[in-house]
């Protein structure tokens, strides 16, 4: 990345950084392999993604941690925000406990952001792609306690967790037709409900039932309902 912004002759607030592929360090330096990034140049209409990009390496540079900001995607708005990427020796620091210190930084940054004349509009922080491996660790969640509701006949009650943790739960089982999901709770306690329709055989794997209920010996041709899925925007 700082050979392609030494060609391009600019700093790190006038690119984009979009990682193609993250590298591995492969076993004492056998079978390693370099990350590799595309860096292209912010047109004027990405003046505000760049003072963005200002807000949150002065916060960093606040909180004394050693780690430095680059844009990773240039958005458009609100329903695309601009994706600002932290890395650096503390990267890990400023994920805190479940992302809670995340969500704080961005939150900060966000007020900060919005009072500046060229905004760029709400921006997202993310902490070396941390975000993404977070969704797939709660989907994985979700799917496994779908199974234990199913299975006992019982809801589950999940911890406490942020909005998009609970998003990512509502949208890893939509198309599970064995168990609805429902958010309950105020604040901080809010969390999310998984409980049985008795629509999926705890015994037989969800693909095998999903196939027989599309079309296997004496399925009805009734489409299966949906679960009720009721998403989270606070």
């Amino acid at each position: 990345m700082e050979l392609a912004m030494l060609e391009l002759g600019v700093g790190r607030d006038e690119v984009v950084v979009d990682v193609v592929s993250q590298g591995r360090t492969g076993i004492l330096g056998i079978g390693s392999e370099l990350a590799k990034v595309r860096v292209s140049l912010i047109t004027e209409s990405g003046v505000g993604a760049s003072a963005a990009l200002e807000v949150v390496n002065r916060l960093l540079d606040t909180m004394g941690v050693d780690a430095i900001a680059t844009i990773r995607h240039l958005g458009n708005g609100t329903d695309d925000p601009t994706v600002i990427d932290i890395q650096g020796e503390d990267a890990g620091l400023i994920i805190g406990r479940r992302g809670e210190t995340l969500r704080a930084l961005q939150y900060a940054a966000n007020i900060v952001i919005g009072r500046q004349e060229n905004s760029a509009g709400p921006i997202m922080i993310d902490v070396e792609q941390y975000r993404e491996r977070r969704q797939a660790q709660v989907a994985t969640l979700a799917k496994r306690m779908a199974e234990s509701a199913i299975s006992s006949g019982r809801p589950v009650d999940l911890d406490p967790m942020s909005a998009a943790d609970r998003r990512a739960i509502h949208v890893a089982l939509t198309d599970d037709v064995g168990v609805t999901t429902e958010s309950s709770g105020e604040g901080s306690q809010r969390r999310v409900t998984i409980s049985s329709t008795g629509e999926r055989d705890a015994r037989t794997p969800s693909g095998e039932n999903r196939r027989r209920r599309q079309g296997g010996a004496g399925n009805s041709n009734s489409a299966p309902g949906r679960p009720i899925m009721r998403d989270d925007r606070d």
